[in-house]
């Protein structure tokens, strides 16, 4: 992994005495275990898994902003928690350099992404505005990689009449030329902020959106639509105000473990290798309640990926349980893995996709699962 220590050029390294003040970190905790690119030291990031990188870059949000200091903030925080995963080996890269222009900082994230995830690594990406989602997504679209792509956010961010740049990337994600979007999913939005002919025109495009109301009945429905995504990009907006004050958008939304659970579901993905959290804002933060709430967020995401290596193949057959069923004259076959309770189900063309334990019981009754359909759709 040598040959990525030109990275430097685009980084600043951590400073762990400014992240653990006079007291260090204690013998266990995640600042103790963790690869860091500190001075001149750069991590040989041979057998890590992890990558985390900074990006504080907020011009998306209205030219002549500062770069953020949301990423140290949250590292000081994250630094704290304990490590329960020695499966899993994290490195922390330290943050992007600010560019002289926006375009430059975007250009330098998408650079370290792409040669991170090249290198077999997944990446955390720790923002900054929400907008640096364009830099997960032209990581991918640069070497014309086909993805599914979500988007975790109170709001959906395809309002062209606004100027800044975080209120309109994903119509650049989604209908730019070439395309490399098979699929986009938006979760957690709030109606109050979204405009009904924005969500008919996504549901013509064949895109699924839910609302928060939706995941927090059944959150479990949004493991299999999340499984299947290479980029996962999560706006802190998504979250409830009591539980994220750093971000001062909605007094509604996710609570905090319902958070928790989605970064958790990104980390179990065996495709999943971008996952960035955006939005903080450390000046309206009470407590560091939301850099505490990120740290944890964080944390849950390398449980995930802890779980998800203990995943099976589908074709290790002898690892799932295989069941045979027939909606509407069509038969089909649902796979239950031994090792995670997790869901698949085949389609006419033989792929699996993932699904839930609804999806089998909706098979069962006769009736067309609503995933199912949407797949075919899409085909």
């Amino acid at each position: 992994m040598s040959d990525l220590q030109h990275l430097t050029d685009f980084l600043d390294p951590v400073s762990l005495a400014y992240l653990s003040g006079d007291e260090g970190f204690r013998a266990g905790q995640m600042g103790k275990h963790i690869a860091v690119y500190e001075d001149e030291a750069f991590p040989d990031l041979e057998m890590v898994d992890l990558v985390i990188v900074g990006c504080g870059e907020e011009r998306g949000l209205g030219m002549g902003r500062p770069f953020s200091e949301a990423p140290n903030q949250i590292r000081q925080e994250f630094y704290k928690t304990y490590y329960w995963h020695p499966d899993i080996k994290v490195a922390d890269l330290g943050n992007i350099k600010p560019g002289a222009s926006l375009s430059d900082s975007y250009a330098a994230l998408k650079m370290v992404i792409s040669e991170l995830t090249d290198a077999g690594k997944s990446v955390l990406i720790l923002g900054g505005s929400h907008d640096l989602t364009l830099s997960q997504y032209h990581s991918y679209a640069d070497r014309k990689q086909i993805i599914e792509a979500a988007c975790i956010d109170a709001r959906i961010d395809l309002d062209m009449e606004a100027l800044p740049q975080a209120e309109h990337f994903l119509m650049e994600i989604l209908t730019g030329e070439p395309n490399f979007v098979k699929h986009y999913s938006h979760l957690a939005f709030q109606s109050y902020y979204v405009h009904p002919y924005m969500l008919e025109n996504m549901d013509k495009l064949r895109f699924d959106c839910f609302r928060v109301g939706q995941i927090k009945e059944q959150i479990d429905e949004m493991e299999p639509v999340i499984r299947n995504c290479s980029m996962v990009s999560f706006d802190l907006s998504a979250i409830a105000h009591a539980y994220a004050p750093g971000t001062a958008i909605s007094p509604n939304g996710l609570n905090g473990e319902e958070a928790c659970v989605l970064a958790r579901y990104a980390g179990m993905s065996p495709t999943v290798n971008s996952f960035g959290i955006y939005g903080y804002q450390p000046s309206g933060d009470h407590q560091q309640l939301t850099a505490k709430q990120v740290s944890q967020m964080i944390w849950y995401f390398i449980d995930g990926l802890s779980k998800g290596k203990r995943e099976a193949a589908i074709k290790e057959r002898d690892s799932f349980y295989e069941y045979n069923t027939a909606f509407a004259e069509v038969e089909t076959v649902f796979l239950q893995s031994k090792k995670t309770g997790r869901w698949w189900m085949q389609l006419p063309d033989l792929r699996f996709i993932a699904c839930s334990y609804k999806d089998y019981i909706i098979a069962s009754n006769n009736d067309i699962p609503e995933r199912w359909l949407r797949a075919q759709e899409r085909s």
